[in-house]
């Protein structure tokens, strides 16, 4: 099925779509969900924010998933499929883009951020041979007011 899909990088000019998408199909928010804070994640990694669309509408957006790399570690956040094209391989391809993208960048692991309750994440992600190691925990602090 994930012929009729195409797979490339976001654009800046993409962000309100961006957070359109996730805010209709991802689970839970980030701090980070804003265009400035969008916007400075493609200008510091311009090839980070991989987005699917249908193969001969390239404007429109049907999934996403960020491959973050910082030279040591590499994450993926914000794997998110609009709920009307779920079922149809576009979680995988995406996924499968970024495990290709950070181990040409040097990854030996990528970890994933998912959320305890969100369950069809968590088959998704199972599915696609993650595991969680439940002795990490996250430990945040906010440093924007």
């Amino acid at each position: 099925m994930t012929d009729d899909i195409a797979l490339r990088t976001a654009t800046p000019d993409e962000i309100p779509a961006l957070l359109a998408l996730w805010a209709a199909a991802a689970k839970g928010t980030s701090i980070s969900d804003d265009e400035a804070g969008v916007a400075a994640l493609l200008a510091r990694d311009p090839h980070c924010l991989i987005v699917a669309t249908p193969a001969g509408d390239p404007g429109t957006l049907l999934g996403t998933v960020i491959a973050g790399w910082d030279g040591w570690r590499a994450h993926l956040y914000r794997l998110a499929v609009d709920p009307a094209h779920r079922r149809r391989g576009i979680g995988a391809a995406l996924l499968a883009a970024a495990e290709e993208r950070l181990a040409a960048l040097g990854a030996r692991r990528i970890d994933a951020m998912v959320l305890d309750g969100n369950e069809l994440g968590h088959r998704t992600w199972k599915a696609a041979g993650y595991a969680p190691e439940p002795q990490w925990s996250r430990w945040v602090k906010p440093l924007a007011g």
